[in-house]
């Protein structure tokens, strides 16, 4: 079938996946923009997936200032080599990520960070509300799993809702451009200062590969 130049470039816009990517997606979804947007996401997993043990030894920090100054984030994006690194694609990306940061104050980088001792609070308080209910222990259990998602989905960077579009999680848009350089990417670290705070909290991912 035809795809038209216009839905092309809406699809492009809203993936950040090259045009071609996009218009051979739009023609195997048969023309329907949010199944073409599946496509290009589980095509972004999958690179993903084969990327993932690439060690990451390059990258950029970059910092991010909000509301005049009262926010402030350092972020350490890692990649495969020091030529991604200086791609448009690679400091947009950090430059996103950054502002984000600021916006969402995420806790974590992923679930793998959190700490049992954290988990287990959590579950506590969660399945304490749940017994309050007066339901019984399995389906307690449940609304416990349940809020815990909940918990990594607030609070784990990668698995928030990405602020320019919270229908896209921070994790697919690091996706997304990893199938687009061909390289593995991973967040190293980050550090979100607020104005007055004297607690300054780091999330770093436990391995530096």
């Amino acid at each position: 079938m035809e795809i038209s130049a216009s839905l092309v470039k809406e699809l492009r816009d809203r993936s950040g996946a090259p045009m071609m990517e996009c218009k051979t997606a739009l023609r195997e979804a048969g023309g329907d923009l949010d199944g073409a947007h599946k496509i290009l996401r589980s095509r972004g997993q999958a690179t993903a997936a084969k990327r993932s043990a690439k060690t990451t030894s390059e990258g950029v920090i970059s910092a991010y200032l909000h509301g005049g100054g009262r926010i402030g984030v350092l972020i350490e994006l890692n990649c495969e080599t020091d030529f991604v690194a200086r791609t448009a694609d690679f400091q947009n990306l950090v430059k996103d990520l950054a502002m984000h940061v600021a916006a969402s104050d995420p806790r974590f980088i992923d679930r793998d960070e959190v700490t049992e001792a954290v988990l287990a609070e959590e579950r506590e308080i969660s399945r304490q509300q749940a017994k309050a209910t007066g339901k019984p222990d399995a389906v307690v259990e449940k609304i416990v799993t349940g809020k815990m998602e909940k918990f990594y989905q607030e609070f784990c960077l990668l698995e928030q809702p990405f602020v320019r579009d919270p229908a896209t999680s921070v994790k697919d848009v690091i996706h997304t451009v990893i199938a687009k350089t061909g390289e593995n990417i991973r967040v190293r670290r980050f550090v979100r200062f607020v104005l007055g705070q004297g607690e300054v909290r780091v999330a770093s991912a436990r391995t530096t590969a």
